[in-house]
């Protein structure tokens, strides 16, 4: 399994970006979590096979409708956790 962190910047809170990334993760089987950050970016921890990642970062993206993404800057990042799940933390 590979974990990435990426921070995702543009017009990417207010729009359900968290959630379909959720939505977006659970249906890839990816683990981890999505939250804003209080420069308007969001930030997105995930585990999962290389193939998934790419799926999930590739979404990241684009986003949801209302979305406007502007830069997506993902990083390996080994400090992540084991998660049950992924989830939406505040």
């Amino acid at each position: 399994m590979e974990q990435v962190r990426a921070i995702v910047s543009g017009v990417v809170q207010g729009v359900g970006f968290r959630y379909h990334t959720c939505q977006t993760a659970q249906r890839l089987g990816v683990k981890g979590f999505v939250r804003n950050r209080p420069d308007g970016t969001v930030e997105i921890v995930a585990v999962g096979t290389s193939e998934q990642l790419n799926s999930l970062l590739d979404w990241a993206s684009r986003g949801p409708a209302g979305a406007q993404v502007t830069q997506v800057e993902a990083e390996p990042y080994p400090g992540a956790a084991h998660f049950n799940g992924f989830t939406i933390e505040r």
